[in-house]
């Protein structure tokens, strides 16, 4: 085989593939780490992480649905401090990047987790769950709001020097605007899309499947609007994006990146077979050589119209 470039850079952050494991599905990564090589990804990106350790929702809050789950964990996690401390370590030996996903009911919060993995060595860059509901502004989500956004973006960028990228809701009326809006706040690029909002009913209950009534919808089901989206905002935007949504092959994989993203993180498929993104790393790279292209840029963003 050819010997192909896979390296990428994405907003200050350089990956040697553009292969990244998506937050709240791969754990704290050392969970995988019996079912694949995990130096051989681009990066990982931790479950999200609050100040404070959470519990997340009561069950049920997960249920397969045609071509896809919903869930509502609520962002289960053991808060950052535990993180650095039992959790960094391990992944200080792994040849990858370390992304720790945050997030917060308030700006304070987040900046606070923010400058605290600011000052833990082993962290490469943070991505900002704006899907979350501030709190103090009636439970909005900061992710739906573009002044909102950005409030949020600037504040944490002012309080790390880390690499920031601003992971996207899909739930909203244009994303263009938002991802605009984090832009100018200072993001380093964006990664999109997160879940979106969906119900399942026991019809022989009549009652919600998910204790939470709603949860998010992820897996293959959600590609084609994630593909869309992705599209659209690299085409309203000059930072870098990260595709995020139903990729579960490295066919998926390479859609999102001749459509313009940099990068791509691999969510629910990992549920599914926990070895799939190092699957897709070697997938794209035999592509590559298929094609006889030698470097991954050529490939991204060579969508023609």
């Amino acid at each position: 085989m050819m010997n192909v470039q896979m390296a990428v850079t994405v907003g200050g952050l350089t990956l040697k593939n553009p292969v990244i494991s998506a937050s709240g599905t791969f754990g704290y990564g050392e969970e995988y780490a019996d079912y694949l090589d995990l130096n051989h990804l681009g990066g990982i990106v931790v479950k999200g992480l609050s100040l404070k350790p959470r519990e997340g929702n009561p069950p049920p809050r997960i249920i397969e649905t045609a071509s896809g789950m919903l869930n509502a964990v609520g962002l289960q996690n053991i808060g950052v401090h535990a993180f650095v401390a039992e959790k960094l370590p391990a992944l200080r030996r792994v040849d990858a990047a370390v992304i720790a996903n945050i997030f917060g009911e308030s700006i304070a919060e987040y900046v606070r987790v923010a400058e605290i993995l600011n000052d833990a060595d082993g962290v490469d860059a943070i991505e900002v769950n704006i899907s979350c509901p501030n709190v103090k502004k009636g439970g909005i989500a900061f992710g739906s709001d573009p002044v909102l956004a950005g409030e949020v973006t600037q504040a944490v960028k002012n309080a790390s020097r880390l690499p920031l990228i601003v992971k996207l809701t899909p739930n909203v009326t244009d994303i263009t605007a938002i991802a605009r809006s984090v832009e100018s706040a200072g993001a380093d690029s964006v990664s999109l899309i997160n879940t979106l909002t969906g119900m399942s009913i026991d019809t022989e209950k009549r009652v919600p499947h998910l204790k939470n009534v709603t949860g998010g919808l992820s897996g293959p089901a959600i590609k084609p609007v994630a593909l869309r989206m992705v599209w659209e905002v690299v085409n309203a935007v000059s930072i870098p994006v990260i595709g995020v949504g139903g990729i579960m092959k490295a066919s998926d994989a390479i859609e999102f990146l001749i459509a313009g993203a940099r990068a791509v993180q691999v969510g629910t498929a990992n549920f599914i077979d926990p070895s799939v993104s190092s699957d897709i790393v070697d997938g794209i790279e035999r592509y590559l050589a298929k094609e006889n292209i030698d470097n991954i840029t050529e490939l991204i963003g060579s969508l023609i119209i």
